[in-house]
């Protein structure tokens, strides 16, 4: 009897060895952005960036003083937020006004371009959140930010510094 609860404590251990062994599917790099409102809308929040193993980047996207049913179009622009007509490199998920979050998965921008985690951080680059994907909402930036090496571009101006985007 004793052997055989041994073999119980044994098996139960193993059990709960294997459940509670996590294998992650990112490689530990990982960068956040601050998004800053765009507008007259009270909208900020943070962009992050994790490096997947399989080479792809996930990008997460929370912003806060979002509601309803509405999605709003992101894009990653070519150049910081203060470039007008900054092309668009990759239109992301929309953020869901409910949860006021967006992830979007890729290792390829809109021109079919390879990228990877590595080159992201160093693209200069920004973030735009918008309140529609046509006419004049179109040009209403909700949220933005820099990204990659724009980052150290000092932002002036304040929502008056984020320029319209590029019409196509």
């Amino acid at each position: 009897m004793k052997l055989l609860g041994k073999w119980i404590v044994l098996g139960v251990l193993m059990v709960a060895c294997q459940k509670s062994e996590v294998v992650s599917e990112f490689t530990g790099n990982e960068t956040t952005y601050a998004l800053q409102p765009g507008s007259q809308f009270a909208i900020s929040g943070t962009v992050t960036f994790r490096e997947k193993k399989d080479g792809q980047i996930d990008a997460v996207i929370q912003l806060g003083g979002l509601d309803g049913d509405r999605k709003f179009p992101v894009h990653l622009h070519l150049g910081d937020i203060s470039k007008p007509g900054a092309d668009i490199a990759l239109l992301m998920t929309p953020v869901a006004g409910k949860t006021g979050t967006s992830e979007t998965i890729f290792n390829k921008l809109s021109d079919e371009s390879s990228i990877t985690y590595q080159q992201l951080i160093q693209l200069q680059a920004c973030v735009k959140i918008h309140l529609g994907d046509a006419g004049a909402d179109r040009d209403v930036v909700l949220a933005a930010g820099n990204i990659g090496s724009a980052v150290i571009k000092p932002i002036s101006g304040g929502r008056t510094g984020v320029a319209v985007c590029k019409s196509e």
